[in-house]
């Protein structure tokens, strides 16, 4: 059996927030918010529930993102 990949999101915005749901799921299902910055790396990687935030037109757009380590910098409460 193979490990399925997080889901990545691309994003006009260096800041996002996560909440691990998604379209259709209700807040229980999910984690506390989080507020996340893409640095110069172009992507970041969210803390709880590992979800992968790529900044559109960054150095991460369009690279084979099973190739990049995991990059949780930049989460606050």
């Amino acid at each position: 059996m193979t490990a399925q990949q997080p889901e990545v999101i691309r994003t006009a915005s260096a800041r996002v927030a996560c909440d691990g749901t998604g379209p259709g799921l209700p807040a229980a299902l999910g984690h506390p918010r989080v507020f996340l910055q893409i640095d110069e790396h172009g992507y970041v990687d969210c803390g709880y529930c590992d979800r992968r935030f790529v900044l559109i037109g960054g150095p991460a757009d369009g690279a084979d993102q099973s190739q990049l380590p995991d990059h949780p910098a930049g989460a606050s409460i």
